[in-house]
């Protein structure tokens, strides 16, 4: 019972010092905190409170009644969802454009900042990055519409140049074959510049000094990059790839939306696209609710997985 006690007495000691400790670092970084003050309000207010909205999923949700007065009915909706005709095709389709999206759209903006990396004319370097950074800043609207002016089957760039050397014309955005590459390559012109700004952050951090000794001992600069620059930020790397495992069932709405027609639903259709046709067409707005949980829950459990494989076979992971 002493022992008991006396535990129970050092672990209140710890824990009030933790505290005082953190109030402390709080007091002494006073601005810094205030800094991020708006930033977090802006979370709270956006992301954070909007979330009691996740209760209508449970529930037969009536615009009329509201949250607290509708009909709750469990897991209803989500036993409508696993039972759908749509939901292995929607499944199957959001899972494989989200991987082949990793697969080369992740090394991409990894494949640039390297590249930057070694330009030493600034000049140069300033205009390359200008230039791939700017289609961030385009909407998926006039994206899309650059996309169907290349690929159009009548005067498209890309079919004058198959006619010039004798082909027939293709109709790629009606061409089940064709729709996911090109949501794939759309998609990495459109935020490859700006994913690698990042890195080229993360390669100012690594040393002078080992580059240096590297072009000493006579490493060529494929050798500095492999051994030097890469290990520098590889945990920059596992931390992007975590996050973008936690959103493989999320696929973002506007570029699918805007690029597919009904003759490429059975490749296109994804959770997005599914949750607006049976939310705001069809009006089942718990159901779609539903769907916004799987996916979340969905990236919880990826989240945590990978993060554990991260700091088990790796050198970080989130937390």
């Amino acid at each position: 019972m002493q022992l008991q006690n006396t535990m129970r007495l050092k672990n209140g000691k710890m824990a009030s010092e933790k505290r005082e400790s953190i109030i402390s670092h709080i007091l002494n970084n006073k601005l810094l905190y205030l800094l991020i003050l708006p930033g977090l309000i802006y979370l709270i207010i956006f992301n954070y409170i909007p979330m009691y909205g996740v209760i209508i999923s449970f529930q037969d949700f009536d615009l009329i009644k509201g949250i607290w007065g509708s009909k709750w009915v469990g897991f209803q909706h989500f036993h409508t969802l696993f039972t759908s005709p749509e939901f292995l095709d929607v499944f199957i389709n959001s899972v494989s454009i989200s991987l082949l999206r990793i697969f080369w759209g992740f090394p991409a903006p990894i494949i640039l900042a390297l590249l930057l990396n070694e330009v030493t004319n600034m000049s140069f370097k300033r205009i390359t990055q200008s230039v791939v950074y700017l289609p961030h800043f385009v909407s998926w609207v006039v994206i899309s519409g650059i996309v169907f002016e290349f690929l159009s089957p009548s005067g498209g760039v890309i079919n004058e140049v198959i006619k010039f050397f004798g082909g027939q014309s293709i109709a790629f955005l009606q061409e089940p074959r064709y729709f996911r590459s090109i949501i794939v390559i759309s998609d990495i012109w459109k935020e490859i510049g700006w994913g690698s700004i990042i890195y080229l952050a993360a390669m100012v951090s690594v040393p002078s000094e080992l580059y240096e000794a590297g072009i000493i001992d006579g490493a060529s600069r494929i050798r500095r990059i492999w051994h030097i620059t890469l290990p520098g930020i590889s945990s920059t790397i596992i931390v992007i790839l975590i996050l973008r495992m936690g959103s493989i069932l999320k696929n973002g709405f506007e570029q699918i939306f805007l690029l597919y027609n009904p003759m490429v639903y059975n490749v296109a259709d994804v959770f997005e696209t599914y949750t607006y046709r049976v939310g705001l067409i069809s009006g089942k707005f718990a159901l779609s609710s539903a769907v916004g949980l799987f996916q979340s829950i969905v990236g919880l459990v990826l989240i945590v997985f990978v993060n554990k494989l991260a700091k088990k076979y790796g050198d970080g992971g989130l937390w």
